[in-house]
């Protein structure tokens, strides 16, 4: 056991996460953004896509590994 790489496994968590809060999706690690308007935002990541549903969606945060969409969220899919 490498208590190195355990060290930064925990810093730097590179496992895929969803959070579902009300009116907010945050998704960490993802690949790529393949869409985005105003009803729509697909997120790619290594096992597929999401696709987020709703009206007047923003992407309020938006870093190399993570993102924030918030509107009225309707709907959200895993592909």
């Amino acid at each position: 056991m490498n208590p190195i790489k355990n060290i930064r496994s925990f810093i730097l968590e590179d496992d895929f996460r969803l959070n579902v809060l009300k009116n907010k999706v945050n998704i960490v690690n993802y690949t790529d953004i393949g869409h985005f308007d105003r009803n729509k935002v697909q997120v790619k990541y290594k096992e597929g896509e999401i696709f987020v549903y709703g009206e007047n969606l923003v992407v309020s945060k938006l870093l190399k590994d993570e993102i924030l969409i918030e509107g009225n969220i309707q709907n959200i899919e895993l592909k």
